[in-house]
């Protein structure tokens, strides 16, 4: 693989349907260079993700582009390769009763489970490494379990190994804890912490700054399709950044390498 970018869109401007949801996008994000996207509902992220995913493409015209990886155009299975995603849009696309080992598997083939002749195309050498993911993700127990009877940790970890099967360098994780209780979340969090100090790259689309784990420097806010922001957590996370990004008083906490956001005490706003 070459040195060129991870990311690079340059003047893009990205529809999403009828919606213009980026004009003249810029941005940069080098391999093995850990980040984290942030921002409220609707600044954008889904759209970056589909476009990172070649879902989406910029209007063409001269000076825009977009590259993953110095290219333009990939094929989708060989992009898995290099990139493995996990998103909310991904696992909606899966029926309840998939049993968990072929979530696992799909991902040799990009497809939505394994069904008909699908299954005649992975090897045993492909269902043997599925499994020792899923010893690895301590999921190994469901293999013939349907997502209906997992919890939403369990079926998080599954789309988790279902984009490990490639061994990609990167892996971007879109909103990773949504709808998660505390025990779940911590468990996956700490799982991407393993990944990331293992060599993965962590790409990590989210609204939420307890999610960026202490491993990811770099943040990148996003309000309404533009970049408010783009630094390292120190420079990006403070309160005026996040008050622009949000558009509300946000307080900042910083507790060994996670920073936390939390409302401002109600007496000091009406003394303001």
């Amino acid at each position: 693989m070459s040195d060129a970018p991870l990311i690079d869109i340059r003047n893009a401007t990205i529809y999403r349907g009828e919606t213009r949801v980026f004009e003249n996008l810029d941005l940069t994000i080098e391999q093995h260079e850990p980040a984290a996207i942030l921002g409220p509902n609707g600044s954008g992220k889904t759209t970056l993700l589909k476009v990172i995913n070649r879902e989406l493409y910029p209007v063409h015209h001269e000076g825009s582009r977009v590259r993953i990886l110095g290219r333009e155009t990939w094929n989708v299975w060989e992009l898995r390769s290099h990139i493995g995603i996990v998103s909310h849009d991904i696992h909606a696309r899966y029926q309840d009763k998939t049993n968990g080992l072929s979530v696992v598997v799909s991902g040799y083939l990009s497809s939505v489970g394994i069904h008909g002749s699908l299954a005649s195309r992975i090897s045993p050498l492909q269902v043997r490494r599925a499994k020792e993911i899923m010893a690895d993700l301590g999921i190994e127990s469901l293999q013939k379990t349907p997502l209906r009877k997992m919890s939403t940790g369990q079926q998080r970890r599954c789309l988790l190994g279902r984009a490990l099967v490639h061994d990609p360098d990167t892996l971007i994780l879109d909103e990773p804890t949504a709808g998660l209780d505390f025990a779940a979340s911590f468990d996956y969090l700490a799982r991407i912490r393993k990944l990331a100090r293992s060599g993965k790259n962590i790409v990590l689309v989210t609204h939420l700054l307890n999610e960026i784990p202490p491993e990811i420097d770099r943040v990148i806010l996003l309000r309404a399709g533009r970049i408010v922001a783009d630094g390292t957590k120190d420079e990006v996370l403070t309160e005026a950044y996040l008050r622009q990004t949000y558009d509300t008083d946000i307080r900042v906490a910083k507790i060994d390498g996670y920073f936390l956001a939390y409302p401002p005490n109600p007496d000091s706003m009406a003394e303001n």
